[in-house]
């Protein structure tokens, strides 16, 4: 199956208001060009030095998003033309994008990264630290910074029952969200295997790496 194919097999399959994320860490710029080639604008990537180098080498159209765990001191690489990060997991983290969006005059969307899976090595808040987050001044005293939506993983499972309750605890945590920060309007949940729950529990924005360029490399 070509890159091409793949994207128009999802993309039918998927309602058209979803955002879908091509995920092309590790991939080559010419596997980029054929998705480009075949309609996508919105790449993921998990590191900010490769981003960087297929954002110089791309065309400037590409919406950019920043899928992994983010270091602070990294920030800086990409603040210039980041789209949307999506793993902020802390109020550090917010501060770091704040100063180096501040110097690039630029306003950077961002999604709150929410631990819903039952597993350590994932990154994020859970629902208390995200309650007192909202309710922080230094949030809200944030310029620079436009938090627009929430993000999650689910654990890494064939148990479909417990995806699904992973998806379902953040969509209803988003609703409680929505009236506390009302530029959230993205729930960033879903990736090749498991979208079609997430879809039926209410993503607005997938993360499809393999079913689009096949196994990573």
């Amino acid at each position: 199956m070509s890159i091409q194919k793949n994207l128009t097999s999802i993309r039918e399959s998927i309602p058209q208001e979803i955002t879908l994320v091509a995920v092309s860490k590790t991939k080559p710029v010419s596997d980029l060009l054929e998705a480009y080639d075949a309609g996508q604008r919105d790449f993921g990537e998990n590191k900010i030095q490769e981003m960087t180098q297929k954002w110089e080498e791309l065309p400037r159209d590409i919406q950019w998003h920043m899928i992994g765990h983010v270091q602070r001191n990294k920030v800086k690489y990409m603040a210039e033309y980041v789209a949307l990060i999506h793993g902020v997991d802390s109020l550090k983290l917010l501060r770091e994008i704040e100063k180096q969006a501040k110097k690039h005059d630029r306003i950077i969307s961002c999604l709150l990264q929410v631990h819903i899976a039952e597993e350590d090595s994932k990154f994020g808040f859970d629902e208390a630290e995200l309650l007192a987050l909202t309710q922080n001044p230094e949030f809200i005293k944030l310029e620079n910074i436009r938090v627009t939506g929430l993000m999650g993983m689910a654990t890494f499972t064939d148990d479909k029952v417990q995806v699904r309750r992973e998806f379902k605890t953040l969509k209803a945590l988003f609703e409680t969200l929505k009236s506390k920060i009302p530029t959230m309007d993205i729930l960033s949940m879903g990736m090749s295997g498991d979208y079609q729950i997430a879809l039926e529990e209410g993503s607005t924005m997938l993360r499809i790496g393999s079913s689009i360029f096949g196994a990573r490399n």
